[in-house]
């Protein structure tokens, strides 16, 4: 049974596990989807809102996200205008402390004369009003404060600002897809799109076209789902994936060749390129800092890329906790190494969907990756992986690494980097505080999550970078054409 921290999380998955039960029975073209809002919504008593109409009509809009949103609009983010209206609008405003003193600091620092005394109190004329700050700064009894939306707060790059119609707005330019604004709306006014009817559809669609769907699996999907990793593969199995593989092997591949391209470098200076919140957040707000990211790609293109050199029936589905992962695997660059991307969230819809619980399947085996690899999900890992590839070809170049945690911290690191006054020649950019273990999609969002990824990568014992890499025969090109299916052939070689 899941435990839900707020009702907002609760009713994403009441929509989403609607939605995704109907993919399943071939029940999406019927009435069937229209009754999605009454069900969830029964009545005759609203529970969220002024009334069930409204509370229906933001899960309608919540059930177009859940079918893929709008496909034209390319924002992975979308405010949802019907849930966006409770929240105070974003302004500066003076508090019961202010005792009108004669100084009138904040009325001298006021590029807009926005700000004039009234009864012996200082009034804010918001028509001038820019929210510059400069009044709340100057206030000797703090009595000044700007209250902000929570999606607006939590945004790190300020895509987010109030509409015209006092709704709002996200910046699609400015935006990188981390996330935060999600989890940070406390009304549930903001989804990101979601591919789980896809997902579904290309398993159902696999045997007849001829094709094998694959999962990749996350290293921080470990304290997720009550199970082990032996479990949850079987799980995954039966839900019909034809096979499973630990996106940890990705971060292997991505590890020795980040270290190899490093040691080109001559030791950097250089950051890590695994977080796609993080290298969209350079392009778009750092431009000139983009000869500073390593051209090695993610963990999750270079597993990808390695099971399609090897099975030309392949189709790759990544599973984990990260939003911006819905924007990578669109962009030119990954070579189309995956088709399809999901979160932890949506996964647990499409199992509870299914009726699958993974707490009584018997294990198989999902124990190929490297610790250091498994360690990726975690603040810090990527950078010790770095370093461990250093001296697995070893290497003389020294890794000085720092991690960094938030984009506050990145950008920080960057900065410095540029100007040549870091100590540290390597930087681990990763745009969640603490790493991949708490991002936006996942389930439980906990302290201990960054200790069961410790211990999963524990769990690989002595078995290096380069083991691992050799297992599954590192990057290989497999010919254009190919119709070997039998066992033993090239296609069930490739099983990962």
């Amino acid at each position: 049974m899941r435990h839900y921290e707020t009702t907002v999380q609760k009713l994403k998955d009441d929509v989403l596990t609607a939605v995704a039960r109907l993919a399943w029975n071939e029940r999406l073209q019927t009435n069937d989807l229209l009754n999605i809002p009454e069900e969830i919504i029964p009545g005759p008593e609203a529970q969220m809102r002024c009334c069930i109409y409204k509370e229906r009509a933001v899960v309608t809009s919540r059930v177009k996200m859940a079918m893929g949103g709008d496909r034209a609009n390319p924002a992975l983010v979308e405010v949802l205008p019907i849930a966006c209206d409770e929240c105070p609008v974003t302004e500066i405003s003076v508090g019961p402390a202010c005792r009108g003193c004669i100084a009138h600091r904040c009325m001298e620092v006021c590029p807009k004369g926005a700000i004039h005394m009234e009864n012996h109190r200082a009034t804010i004329d918001h028509s001038k009003c820019v929210l510059c700050g400069k009044c709340i700064e100057a206030c000797p009894y703090g009595a000044i404060t700007k209250n902000m939306r929570p999606c607006e707060r939590g945004c790190p790059v300020k895509a987010i600002s109030m509409g015209p119609d006092r709704k709002a707005n996200i910046d699609v330019n400015k935006c990188i897809s981390c996330g935060q604004c999600v989890i940070q709306c406390p009304f549930g006014a903001v989804m990101d799109k979601s591919y789980i009817v896809d997902v579904i559809q290309m398993l159902l669609g696999a045997e007849k076209w001829g094709l094998h769907v694959y999962a990749i699996l996350a290293p921080s999907f470990v304290g997720q789902f009550d199970c082990t990793p032996g479990q949850m593969a079987a799980a995954l199995k039966e839900m019909g994936f034809y096979d499973v593989a630990e996106v940890a092997l990705g971060a292997d591949l991505t590890a020795q060749a980040e270290a190899a391209e490093f040691e080109e470098r001559e030791g950097g200076p250089m950051t890590s390129s695994c977080c796609p919140a993080f290298v969209a957040f350079v392009e778009r707000h750092m431009p000139e800092q983009v000869p500073l990211v390593s051209t090695t790609p993610s963990p999750m293109v270079m597993l990808g890329r390695n099971i399609k050199d090897r099975d030309p029936l392949a189709r790759v589905v990544f599973i984990g906790p990260c939003v911006a992962k819905k924007r990578e695997f669109h962009l030119g660059r990954t070579r189309a190494s995956v088709d399809l991307v999901l979160t932890f969230e949506e996964l647990y819809s499409m199992l509870s969907a299914k009726d699958i619980d993974v707490t009584t399947m018997k294990e198989i085996p999902l124990d190929h990756a490297s610790g250091y690899g498994r360690a990726f999900a975690a603040g810090g890992g990527v950078a010790a992986a770095v370093a461990q590839g250093l001296k697995e070809r070893g290497s003389s170049v020294e890794a000085r690494t720092v991690a960094c945690s938030g984009i506050e911290e990145c950008k920080l690191a960057l900065l410095k980097m540029s100007k040549g006054v870091l100590p540290e020649n390597f930087i681990e950019g990763m745009a969640c505080m603490g790493g991949c273990v708490q991002g936006p999609g996942v389930i439980n969002r906990s302290p201990k999550n960054k200790n069961e990824v410790a211990k999963h990568a524990k769990e690989a014992g002595k078995r290096s970078i380069t083991d691992a890499v050799n297992a599954i025969g590192g990057p290989a090109e497999v010919p254009a054409e190919s119709s070997d299916k039998k066992p033993g052939g090239a296609v069930e070689k490739a099983r990962v």
